[in-house]
């Protein structure tokens, strides 16, 4: 077992405090987005060993192909989808022989990998996730009493079902309307939140982009979308090719280890809207929602596919003799409350407390943990001859 220093990333949509205080630093100013713990090359972690020196993760571990992220947001982020293994690849080597630096502004394609996440709320969580249905959109827009609404009424009429509303999204992207009449659009929403008469918050979600993106073609946008709120300890699965975009709030990030973001919408980075129409398919907020195993009474586990899985435990003196931790191979945890000891199968002790990450592989074998606290652990789930899962078994 390792202790790790991460990196953190500083963007817009960022919280002044909630990271540093989740890490137990002292706030400098800057607005921490992200804790990056894994080895991808544009955030790798480093080892410390007992003596106190440090070396890339990547020295001990390889390259892993999952990574685990503290996501902490004051402000909405842009509207996204990740692409598939195949589009990954094809762009990846597209802007590769096009010469564009790796850290370019206008760069999409950072590596040839997928990137399905799953978040995991450490607080009431709020995001956007999927396409509405036709017949919600439809009520949706009935209810604004304005020409743009009616207009994308008739042209749904026209184009029903999923493809329609893809249509849809296009078609907004493409030629985007008027920060003025995105600002209509806004005010027709609150007119609406005003009488009461909002379509599963969607208005309410429209007057909060446009207080925060005034003008922004992705207010409009998210009128199509469904709202989904996770409290602490609920988690969602966000395929590649799910629109989403994350409102508010903090939680744990688990995927693949990559960072091919197709954005458009909401955020001052780079847009491909074209590239992001591509990728969409089809998902619901429904559908997002992971229910846990439950594992030795003490640890929820997320497992939505064979990429990634994420397990928290609780630990208390009721178990004097520490909680066993689901998975065996390379693994990533954090400390998410409290105070935690790691114990090894060569009884190694690693002692974590809030904030503080670890790193662990097939030669600790099976770990414990006691003390007073939690820990979240990413790893990747065994699987049988058939390709069942057997980590729990």
């Amino acid at each position: 077992m390792f202790a790790l220093e991460c990196a953190t990333r500083s963007y817009d949509w960022g919280s002044p405090v909630a990271i540093p205080d989740f890490l137990r630093r002292d706030a400098d100013g800057r607005r921490v987005a992200e804790l990056w713990v894994g080895t991808h090359p544009l955030g790798t972690a480093e080892v410390v060993d007992a003596a106190g020196e440090r070396r890339a993760l990547t020295e001990v571990a390889g390259e892993l192909g999952f990574m685990l992220k503290v996501l902490a947001a004051d402000r909405p982020l842009s509207i996204q989808v990740h692409p598939d293994a195949a589009r990954a690849a094809a762009g990846f080597a597209a802007e590769e022989e096009a010469g564009i630096p790796i850290d370019a502004p206008q760069r999409v394609f950072k590596d040839p990998y997928p990137k399905p996440e799953m978040v995991y709320a450490l607080s009431t969580f709020d995001t956007l996730v999927g396409l509405r249905r036709t017949s919600e959109i439809m009520r949706v827009l009935h209810a604004l009493e304005h020409p743009l609404a009616e207009s994308l009424m008739t042209e749904l009429v026209a184009h029903t079902g999923f493809a329609g509303i893809v249509r849809l999204v296009e078609g907004l992207l493409a030629a985007p309307p008027s920060p003025e009449v995105v600002t209509e659009v806004a005010q027709a929403c609150q007119k609406a939140l005003d009488a009461g008469r909002d379509v599963k918050r969607a208005f309410e979600t429209a007057v909060e982009l446009a207080e925060a993106y005034p003008g922004d073609v992705g207010v409009l946008v998210s009128l199509l979308m469904n709202r989904l709120t996770l409290q602490a300890g609920e988690a969602a699965y966000l395929a590649t090719g799910i629109i989403h975009a994350h409102l508010r709030g903090m939680c744990l990030e688990v995927m693949v280890s990559s960072d091919n973001v197709l954005r458009a919408g909401l955020t001052h980075k780079h847009v491909d809207p074209r590239g992001l129409v591509r990728c969409l398919e089809e998902g619901t907020s429904r559908a997002a929602r992971v229910e846990p195993i439950v594992f030795n009474h003490s640890t929820d586990v997320f497992s939505p596919g064979g990429d990634f899985g994420l397990s928290v435990t609780q630990s208390s003196p009721a178990d004097p003799a520490g909680v066993v931790l689901p998975a065996s191979g390379p693994r990533l945890l954090i400390c998410t409350g409290g105070s935690v000891a790691l114990v090894n199968r060569r009884d190694e002790v690693l002692r974590l407390g809030r904030g503080e990450v670890a790193y662990a592989d097939d030669s600790d074998g099976e770990l414990r943990v006691a003390g007073t606290g939690e820990i979240a652990q990413a790893f990747v789930p065994a699987t049988d001859a058939r390709g069942q899962l057997f980590d729990l078994l």
